[in-house]
């Protein structure tokens, strides 16, 4: 499902080079729920990132479903990541201008698809998320763990095959985030989904199966709690 292949990130910080990873190889099989943890500055969200196609790595493959996404030209991997994977971040990345089911839809619409499909799909998933009754609303009249909900609705509106989590309880309360770690868990057992969370909190991964632990842009160890 996805596999590195010896990568490195090298980010140029002035005169400095920043390394991210130092040469990481990692498979993660159809269904898992892997979660991945370590130290600030480790470099989780590189390595998040380089899965979703968001960033490319200075050396290595990164393959996803059988297609090296690290060596794809941007049009194309920003295709193949809009259908194939969902990203839901921290900080939820909504359009504050956009309604829920409006920031729902829109990557529909941008993919071609009609505004009548396109909405039928969003209420659906905003009712699966449980925000049926605020489909009308604008993200600041929303709480966090509301916005985070639909971040999720959006994230798997193509109902992708991967799921990205870049520490999707970090602006949450205890409470809310253990509402949005069932959330992403139910996705991953019921739907098939292929999970990958970064977190920082030992309770958030535990929701998950295999924990791979990084330091220093290195696996340090994986196991299964």
């Amino acid at each position: 499902m996805i596999r590195l292949f010896n990568v490195r990130k090298v980010y140029q910080q002035g005169k400095n080079e920043i390394t991210a990873l130092a040469g990481v190889s990692l498979h993660i099989p159809q269904g898992e729920f892997a979660v991945i943890v370590g130290p600030s500055g480790s470099g989780k969200s590189t390595l998040l990132h380089l899965m979703g196609g968001l960033d490319r790595p200075t050396e290595g493959e990164v393959m996803v479903e059988g297609r090296i996404i690290s060596q794809m030209p941007d049009n194309p991997v920003t295709l193949f990541r809009r259908r194939k994977i969902g990203v839901v971040f921290q900080f939820f990345n909504l359009l504050p201008t956009l309604t829920a089911v409006e920031n729902v839809m829109l990557p529909l619409i941008l993919d071609g698809q009609s505004r009548v499909k396109a909405s039928a799909r969003a209420e659906t998933l905003l009712e699966r998320v449980g925000l049926s009754g605020r489909k009308g609303h604008l993200p600041e009249e929303l709480s966090g763990g509301e916005n985070q909900r639909l971040a999720i609705a959006r994230a798997f509106v193509f109902a992708p095959p991967i799921l990205l989590a870049d520490e999707p309880t970090g602006n949450l309360d205890s409470g809310t985030g253990e509402s949005i770690l069932e959330l992403i868990r139910h996705i991953n057992r019921e739907e098939g989904c292929t999970v990958v969370m970064v977190t920082h909190n030992p309770r958030a991964a535990g929701y998950g199966g295999r924990v791979i632990h990084l330091r220093d842009g290195l696996i340090e160890e994986g196991n299964s709690p």
